[in-house]
């Protein structure tokens, strides 16, 4: 039987340590398999975030050309914009863990990234108290010339946070073509509406 010295035994296993740190180091498989689940869904789909028990859900969306917060008074003026405002209405009920810290953008297969328009103080995305639903509205200014497969994504918005998913809402736009027709049916002005908390049923 022949024995080996110590000094050969941790050598070997300092390479099989080292072949097992690199491999769980592969960027594929901790961004997007260990660390990162992508949850997609399309308008009108209950959606879980996060692993929290906390659900999102995009009701509906509405194209526009200005918006006005209904809590302004009459004398203040609408936003308006060369683009168009995207009008994300939503839905969120909270489960038990609380899913703080989170990142809403509209992607594109344009390489677009639109963050939510400022300034506008109605215009939201959050999530209630535990056994709680909101619904609200997040608006987004988009070029209407970068539309297709218009995607909101939400994400948490810390690198540690123990929530690893990300929502993906396909936004139901295609090709250039709806998407025009989107543009082009645009309201002239968006009431963008004080968010509502209500018991989750």
């Amino acid at each position: 039987m022949k024995l080996y010295r110590p000094a050969t035994i941790l050598v070997g296993l300092l390479f099989v340590l080292i072949g097992g740190v690199t491999r769980l180091a592969a960027p594929d498989n901790v961004y997007e398999e260990q660390n990162l689940k992508v949850v997609h869904g399309t308008i009108g789909e209950s959606l879980e975030y996060a692993g929290s028990g906390s659900t999102v859900k995009v009701n509906r969306i509405k194209f526009a050309r200005s918006l006005l917060d209904s809590n302004d008074t009459d004398d203040k003026k609408a936003v308006e914009t060369n683009g168009v405002f995207v009008a994300i209405e939503w839905d969120t009920v909270r489960g038990v863990q609380n899913p703080s810290g989170f990142d809403e953008t509209l992607t594109t297969d344009g390489g677009s990234i639109y963050e939510p328009v400022e300034g506008v103080d109605n215009s939201d995305f959050g999530f209630p108290d535990a056994g709680y639903a909101r619904t609200g509205t997040v608006v987004f200014e988009v070029n209407p010339a970068d539309m297709t497969n218009l995607t909101l994504r939400i994400r948490p918005s810390l690198i540690f946070n123990v929530y690893s998913s990300e929502v993906r809402v396909d936004l139901g736009i295609p090709t250039d073509a709806i998407a025009q027709q989107m543009v082009d049916g645009a309201e002239p002005q968006y009431v963008v509406g004080k968010s509502e908390t209500r018991v989750a049923s």
